[in-house]
């Protein structure tokens, strides 16, 4: 009967390596499925005669590569990654929300992860081939797969490391793969309804200041060589628009450097601790925006939190995690509170009320959740509830910038227009009276 070759992890975590005797792959993993083991790889036994011809399943410790070996793989990976890009390999957001189901399908499937990541590095090309030929490569070693994630930060969130470490402990890394991908899914949704609202406001300042542009450099110096000829003195408006017209044609690398000034100056702020609390602060308080940014927080919190505890990760890991990645100082700063108390003794709804920076609604639906043992499912129904709310939010503040870009415009080009035409009025004015 063939041997096949097996890596996996059994139900403490432990990563192994050994033999088994099957009538074939399916077989082999069935008989590993029963003994509680979760699959990472199998494949027919190289060399029968130094396999065991029990059919039993004999783990081995994991094999090690020799020094020699792990040049050889690091020089043949960085030898890839040279080729197909400049910087280090990566695999972008929406990319990896797409790898994440496809894996999750895969191993639904009853492939083991170590061929499931092969199969879809053929399928990409890139960064994402490139990291995950390198994870697999690790897992191939005898790593555990959430600590191949973690060597690449920059493909793999921290959220989406502890989620798969949690799904190796439970054996349960097909549920946590599904829920990532659905989790990444309406985070994507989210942000794409968000970005679909602000597009047209974005378009409409976009035009209105290259239509301003326009008349600032072409059509107010034809006007200003007609007021040359006027022997009278200009109204104070038209000095002024005069002034700003001749700040766009003749010194409008000035308008650039204030510009790109005002974004550099908001960057170091925002990297200052002190100064992007109050930046956070602002972004909630702000009318109009405010409302959007904060239910957005909020339900990117609540996801993100409900994610975690239903996939298995303890409280205090998940509030961390949450408040790392909430990407917001201000309630970074409530959830850092709300951990502090948790690893204390107490439970987590009481000290969201003390922070006040969470909604009531919030707040008791999680008190409920304490109480019934069922915060994960309250949670995702908070998520679910801001999530409309956000819609409304985002419908609602659209709804608010088109007509106050409107007016904003109207009264711009009111401006400009009233002050061309109060020299020309004034002239009509004196020569009528002087013709009376």
């Amino acid at each position: 009967m063939p041997h096949f070759q097996y890596n996996a992890i059994d139900q403490s975590g432990n990563s192994l390596t050994g033999t088994i005797e099957a009538g074939h792959i399916q077989e082999a993993i069935g008989k590993l499925k029963s003994m509680g083991y979760y699959i990472t790889n199998v494949a027919p036994a190289r060399n029968v005669s130094a396999v065991s011809k029990s059919p039993d399943v004999k783990p081995n410790a994991p094999a090690k590569k020799t020094g020699k070996e792990k040049a050889k793989t690091k020089g043949k990976g960085q030898g890839m990654q040279i080729k197909l890009s400049f910087g280090p390999a990566k695999i972008k957001p929406k990319e990896l929300m797409i790898i994440t189901r496809q894996l999750a399908t895969l191993i639904g499937s009853g492939l083991p992860l170590l061929r499931s990541l092969r199969v879809l590095k053929e399928q990409r090309k890139g960064g994402a081939a490139v990291v995950l030929g390198k994870v697999a490569d690790d897992i191939e070693s005898g790593a555990l797969f959430s600590e191949a994630l973690a060597k690449h930060p920059t493909s793999f969130p921290r959220i989406y490391v502890a989620m798969i470490k949690a799904g190796e402990a439970g054996g349960a890394l097909e549920t946590v793969l599904a829920r990532l991908a659905e989790f990444m899914e309406k985070e994507a949704k989210l942000k794409g309804k968000i970005k679909g609202a602000m597009a047209y406001p974005v378009v409409i300042v976009i035009v209105a200041s290259g239509i301003l542009t326009f008349i600032m450099m072409k059509i107010v110096p034809t006007f200003v060589d007609i007021f040359k000829d006027f022997e009278t003195d200009l109204p104070a408006p038209t000095i002024l628009l005069i002034n700003l017209s001749k700040l766009f044609t003749q010194k409008f690398y000035l308008i650039i450097i204030f510009v790109v000034s005002i974004f550099v100056l908001y960057k170091i702020l925002t990297k200052i601790k002190f100064t992007k609390y109050w930046i956070d602060m602002a972004k909630m308080k702000i009318p109009v925006f405010g409302p959007v940014v904060s239910k957005t927080i909020i339900s990117r919190f609540a996801r993100t939190f409900a994610t975690l505890i239903t996939s298995g990760v303890p409280i205090l890991q998940s509030l961390l995690i949450v408040r790392d990645t909430v990407g917001n100082d201000v309630v970074a700063k409530a959830i850092n509170e709300v951990r502090n108390r948790v690893r204390e003794g107490e439970g987590v709804s009481g000290p969201m009320m003390r922070t006040k920076v969470f909604p009531a609604m919030v707040t008791n639906m999680i008190a409920v959740g304490e109480e019934t043992g069922a915060m994960d499912s309250m949670l995702e129904k908070v998520a679910d509830a801001y999530d409309a709310e956000v819609d409304a939010a985002v419908a609602a503040m659209t709804s608010m910038l088109e007509p106050m870009l409107i007016v904003c415009m109207g009264g711009v080009v009111g401006f400009i227009v009233i002050s061309l035409f109060m020299p020309l009025i004034k002239l009509a004015m004196s020569m009528s009276g002087e013709g009376g």
